[in-house]
């Protein structure tokens, strides 16, 4: 009986991009990364405000909160599905892989979970909304604040692993 030889490394090797393509995709996914983290910062540091601000009248609290649904739309969206999208590109179109690396599979297991909070946890519209009604209460502000803050923790935490590569292979399926 004769039996087939495994494949050998260049055999199972997929599809790479040209070095023009990977650096343009790498600028397009630090530039969203970067200001993924500026946005979420300044949600972070204007959600502080507002929730610490005991006396702010309701008026300077709900434009507050319109600027962050602004912020969230215009910016949080856009640049969270870019970085997703220019990363999964980069990891299949790379060494360094999607799921090969402990690195680039926490940094998709990251970027993934910042996008379900915003969408799940983090509501400014509904502070603006609570405001204008006269219902909105300090837990729910600090909730908020909750929110941006564990997505600023995750970005920051993304960005090192970016930066430092950790050593470390996840085991492949067999």
């Amino acid at each position: 009986m004769i039996t087939e030889a495994p494949p050998t490394a260049r055999a199972r090797t997929s599809w790479r991009m040209r070095p023009t393509t990977r650096k343009l995709v790498l600028t397009l996914h630090v530039i969203a990364s970067v200001a993924l983290l500026g946005e979420v910062w300044g949600l972070t540091a204007l959600n502080l405000y507002v929730t610490t601000s005991g006396g702010m009248d309701e008026d300077t609290a709900r434009t507050a909160y319109d600027l962050m649904t602004v912020l969230v739309f215009a910016g949080g969206m856009p640049l969270s599905l870019t970085a997703l999208a220019t990363g999964i590109l980069l990891g299949l179109g790379t060494k360094w892989g999607v799921t090969l690396h402990f690195w680039t599979f926490a940094k998709l297991v990251l970027n993934v979970s910042v996008i379900v909070i915003g969408i799940t946890l983090f509501q400014p519209e509904a502070m603006a909304a609570a405001y204008e009604n006269g219902t909105h209460t300090t837990g729910q502000q600090w909730s908020n604040v909750a929110a941006v803050g564990g997505q600023l923790a995750m970005l920051i935490a993304a960005t090192a692993l970016s930066v430092y590569k950790p050593k470390g292979r996840l085991r492949r399926a067999r």
